[in-house]
């Protein structure tokens, strides 16, 4: 039997933009539901969920955690019945860590999307609402940091309707802002909650205040409007002046929330201790279990059919691994979603990816970095295993005698690269351990030698990405090294159509080489890959030469034609060549494929693309001549100027190519006495002016 009923296990994740308070919340939710006794703080560096060194030395989160804990609503009638288990993972928000979020999100049924009182929505929470609009995912909102100065739930909750969606309601409304923050008013039951003791452990409800009396009542109407609005029935008894039962209420706002027709909206402020408990019974009520999702889909190996996979403990084993992590004590951990099915430790699993069998040894449930090892893991749990040898980020794993394939997870790619070089001999080996197990865990981190100069270059998603990762190397494989600057990753793609021959012909004494293809070459949208198209008609190429001349282009695409960096967005057509009955061979025709794709890029057009950044940058408002003028002389394009409350703030949004941005923050900090911030994450790739590509080519070669 499973060890806990599926309709009870709530699996979700906690996702905002960089200090919106994630953590904060995330260590709040530990303590209500029991798991930690005593509260971390990160200003402190003493939280449970960010134990890396690293996130507690700089207070930000750099890897998903995972934990488990329960949890019984705080107005239950019957606490045991209604107890929900909650599978969390609290996710980073700093842009650089964002295959953390994209990965999370793929395998959640839901989430609890944190804003900052102040900012309401920002740059990173439209990219994370985003990526859940990607895979589906039912999302409560939860407006934090009510307690600080400047902050407005009515102009955060607008930002959301306005940026994010339209079908955001409230659910409460908050009692007072800034240091008059007191308590919470719950439209739905038309209570107000205080917390009180030490740690806000202690829920007091009561009447609603005389001052709030009418907004609460005007708010309810409102939000009781958008509810039935979802259900024929209750709208025509509504209309009628009937009074909709709260049960009722909350079981149209939970099919509502799970089509992702209402996004629920809470308040309160985690680091003082108010509302987090409100939040956890809203993620019992209204977000799905795993059995009230659409059944993911996967596709038969052998067939290639599609299959819907249901949340059944009876079902063959199905489970996606989203995340692998190196462990000092344990070795390499495999986190994994399962879908359908259970799995023992000591039983064996396919990955549909590689063809390999492995062997389970233990099976661990996570709480952060500490373990619990369990014996079975059901559906709809996530767990983790230990030891696997070749599983990587987006694996299925599956029942050995019913092989199938789940969808991946998509990993956006690198735009930036650094050159690193050991420091010593005896730090050489240690390197490439350490190399290789990074990029295991991280699919935004490439490694790749550069075949001109043999030195080795690490490819990532920003500055902040690639300095962990260094920091890393040197303090949990004790390598030491020496970096580069930043570079920026450049791609080249060709602007128009073109065609050209490849021939390989070599004579020496005995069999010779022969390989001849002709190839055309066209422009892809921007974004969308590379493309092989075989359209030889009457056998002028032989089949098991085809192969070859896509892998001879593959390759000369990696080199790049320009200025050697990787020529993307673009489809390559074989459609005529010829052969020699003795001396073509495979080596031949992927030499000519190269030959061929390198002359028809020439003539191609080939220009370059460099990475636009999308940046918020906030500045008081005498500064902001300065700071708008420095972004123009960066070539950055001005996109809208907002004011950020009541706290005389500009918020400049902009695109910047991010060749410009190296150094920015001490800039900014200069040209602001300090005060400017900004946040900055990657947009698209766009063609370069040509009196800046001329350097680039000319700073290349």
């Amino acid at each position: 039997m499973a060890d806990y009923p599926i309709n009870k296990i709530r699996n979700f994740g906690v996702i905002a933009h960089i200090d919106a308070g994630k953590t904060t919340t995330s260590e709040r939710i530990l303590f209500y539901t029991g798991i930690s006794h005593k509260i971390g703080e990160v200003h402190e560096g003493d939280t449970v969920m960010d134990w890396m060194e690293q996130e507690r030395e700089r207070g930000i989160t750099i890897t998903a955690a995972a934990t488990t804990a329960y949890w019984s609503p705080t107005d239950s009638k019957d606490p045991a019945g209604d107890k929900v288990k909650l599978n969390i993972i609290d996710t980073p928000g700093h842009i650089d860590f964002t295959i953390e979020v994209k990965r999370s999100l793929r395998v959640l049924d839901g989430a609890v999307v944190v804003f900052d009182g102040v900012a309401g929505v920002e740059p990173q929470s439209e990219t994370n609402w985003r990526y859940a609009d990607d895979y589906q995912v039912p999302r409560i909102c939860f407006i934090n940091k009510l307690d600080r100065l400047g902050a407005s739930f009515d102009r955060s909750f607008q930002s959301i309707l306005e940026r994010l969606s339209p079908n955001a309601v409230k659910l409460q409304i908050p009692d007072g802002h800034e240091d008059q923050f007191q308590g919470i008013v719950d439209l739905l039951t038309m209570e107000y909650f205080t917390f009180e003791g030490p740690k806000g452990e202690k829920i007091i409800k009561g009447a609603i205040p005389e001052n709030l009396k009418a907004e609460a009542e005007k708010e309810r109407a409102n939000t009781i409007e958008k509810i039935v609005e979802q259900d024929d029935q209750a709208m025509a008894d509504y209309l009628e002046g009937k009074e909709i039962s709260l049960e009722r209420l909350r079981t149209i706002l939970r099919i509502a929330t799970l089509n992702n027709k209402i996004f629920p909206v809470l308040c309160g402020s985690a680091l003082k201790n108010r509302g987090v408990q409100l939040v956890l019974d809203a993620v019992a009520y209204y977000l799905p279990s795993p059995v009230d999702i659409p059944p993911t889909k996967g596709t038969i190996a052998k067939t290639g059919e599609i299959k819907e996979i249901a949340a059944d403990d009876n079902a063959p084993f199905t489970a996606l691994a989203f995340k692998t992590a190196t462990d000092p004590f344990v070795g390499s951990l495999t986190f994994f979603r399962v879908y359908s099915g259970k799995l023992a430790s000591g039983s064996y699993v396919l990955n549909t990816r590689s063809g390999q069998q492995e062997r389970i040894s233990r099976i661990v449930r996570l709480h952060a970095n500490q373990r619990e090892e369990i014996k079975e893991i059901y559906a709809g749990n996530i767990a983790a295993t230990v030891g696997m040898k070749d599983t990587k980020t987006g694996d299925t794993l599956c029942d050995p005698d019913n092989p199938i394939v789940l969808e991946g997870i998509d990993v956006p790619e690198p735009v930036i690269s650094l050159r690193i070089e050991p420091k010593t001999k005896a730090d050489q080996e240690k390197m490439g351990i350490a190399l290789r197990k990074l990029s295991d865990e991280d699919p935004t981190f490439r490694i790749k030698t550069d075949t001109e100069t043999a030195e080795m270059i690490i490819s990532g998603m920003g500055e902040l990405h690639l300095e962990i990762i260094v920091d890393r190397m040197r303090r949990e494989f004790g390598v030491g090294v020496n970096v580069g600057r930043p570079q920026v990753a450049y791609k080249e793609t060709i602007s128009a159509e073109a065609q050209a021959e490849g021939k390989y012909i070599r004579q020496s004494g005995g069999r010779g080489q022969y390989g001849h293809v002709w190839l055309r070459v066209e422009p892809k949208e921007r974004g969308s890959g590379f493309e092989f198209v075989n359209a030889i008609k009457g056998g002028s190429v032989p089949e098991e030469f085809i192969n070859p001349t896509e892998k001879g282009v593959r390759e000369a695409l990696d080199k790049g034609v320009l200025a050697g960096f990787p020529l993307v967005d673009i489809m390559v057509t074989l459609y005529d060549g010829s052969y020699h009955d003795v001396d073509s061979s495979e080596i031949a025709f992927k030499i000519a494929g190269a030959m061929a794709l390198q002359e028809a890029a020439k003539r191609a057009k080939l220009v370059l693309l460099e990475p636009i950044m999308k940046l918020e940058v906030i500045t008081p408002e005498r500064f902001m001549g300065e700071s708008t003028g420095d972004l123009a002389s960066r070539r950055g394009q001005i996109l809208n100027i907002n004011d950020r409350g009541s706290l005389g703030l500009k918020v400049i949004e902009s695109k910047v190519p991010l060749a410009e941005m190296f150094g920015y923050a001490t800039t900014l900090r200069s040209l602001t006495e300090g005060r400017g911030t900004f946040t900055m994450e990657f947009s698209h790739y766009e063609i370069v002016p040509n009196n800046v590509s001329q350097q680039i080519i000319e700073g290349k070669k």
